[in-house]
């Protein structure tokens, strides 16, 4: 049985600072020299451009009522 009054109790404590730190080192250093964000977003960008370019109007429709629903980003190419 514990006794719920005593003070037996030891405060725990652990900082993730430092695991954190390594953590992201590791994974800047796993993308290597040549990754560059920027080029990633912009091939990303055109990539979703061409995915909803040349859309039917049964299509176009339906991707407008997604934009506007919020369930996918507007493309900017209206």
């Amino acid at each position: 049985m514990i006794d719920r009054n005593t003070s037996d109790h030891q405060i725990f404590e652990f900082d993730l600072t430092e695991h954190e730190t390594r953590r992201r080192t590791e994974v800047l250093a796993a993308l290597g020299d040549t990754w560059d964000p920027v080029a990633v977003l912009e091939a990303e960008t055109e990539a979703n451009r061409l995915l909803y370019s040349g859309l039917d109007a049964e299509q176009q429709a339906t991707y407008e009522m997604l934009v506007a629903a919020g369930v996918l980003p507007a493309s900017g190419r209206e």
